[in-house]
């Protein structure tokens, strides 16, 4: 069982240095995507300046806090794209019989298909949730949390993606679903928690759960709290564990559409 995981897991990661290696190719567009991500990024903070000028304090968030609010939404974001870029295009593969190049090769289907590709303007997230890290504060302490937690949150994102998405195995089209709720996870997750009331906030610690992913770890990171950081983990194992039960499930009625493209 664990030569079968280890085994996985260097497929998967040589799964990800060749997609790497095929964006690096053009290194100009490679180097661009990621600056002109970190200055996308950058320039929705400016609001955040203004605002914090007028009031010292927005939905129970300081202005540091709001700040690592943005580094591990930007972190999480990175990690999902990079890592399991594929896990956001799912349904369409589900759709166009995509999967099919997946279920003839030695090795775990839903990894193989999500860890396919990268998103290279992703790897400017990371870069830029680092940045924000720095100013808000790096410690050894601090950098092993929003590592934990960017790495966490993207596993949730990429999760709550399949999830969505596999129901495609049983209502077909379900992309304008799937895409909005994951823009939801993106968008909100970068707004503090105070601003949601009711059902809404009920939403984000259940269904789309933008509060294990970025409201309780930055609870974590500013006090720190052990139980919160077992709650964490063990969120983020469920959601893996739905998204590869769900996946499965769905693969049982996936019909082949004999679109057999050669991966290189």
């Amino acid at each position: 069982m664990l030569t079968e995981v280890k085994n996985q897991i260097k497929v998967n990661i040589l799964s990800t240095k060749y997609a790497l290696e095929r964006e690096m190719l053009n290194k100009v567009t490679f180097v661009s995507n990621i600056i002109f991500m970190i200055l996308n990024n950058a320039s929705f903070i400016v609001q955040w300046v203004i605002l914090y000028a007028i009031k010292d304090n927005i939905g129970g968030y300081s202005f540091k806090q709001v700040l690592l609010l943005w580094g591990l939404a930007a972190m999480g974001y990175g990690v999902s794209r990079f890592f399991f870029k594929n896990a956001f295009n799912l349904s369409d593969m589900i759709n166009t019989g995509k999967l099919d190049n997946y279920l003839v090769q030695p090795k775990n289907v839903l990894l193989a298909a999500i860890t396919s590709d990268v998103e290279v303007s992703a790897l400017g997230d990371i870069l830029y949730a680092y940045i924000i890290l720095l100013i808000y504060g790096l410690s050894l302490k601090s950098f092993l949390l929003f590592t934990l937690f960017g790495i966490t949150a993207g596993f949730i994102l990429a999760s709550v993606s399949v999830i969505f998405s596999s129901l495609a195995f049983w209502f077909g089209r379900v992309e304008v679903i799937s895409n909005t709720l994951n823009s939801i996870m993106t968008n909100f997750a970068t707004y503090p928690e105070g601003i949601f009331k009711g059902i809404i906030k009920i939403l984000f610690y259940t269904i789309l759960p933008l509060g294990f992913a970025s409201y309780l770890p930055v609870q974590i990171m500013t006090n720190f709290n052990i139980y919160n950081l077992l709650v964490v983990i063990f969120i983020v194992l469920l959601f893996i564990g739905l998204a590869f039960l769900t996946f499965y499930k769905g693969l049982r009625k996936y019909s082949s559409t004999n679109l057999m493209n050669a991966r290189v």
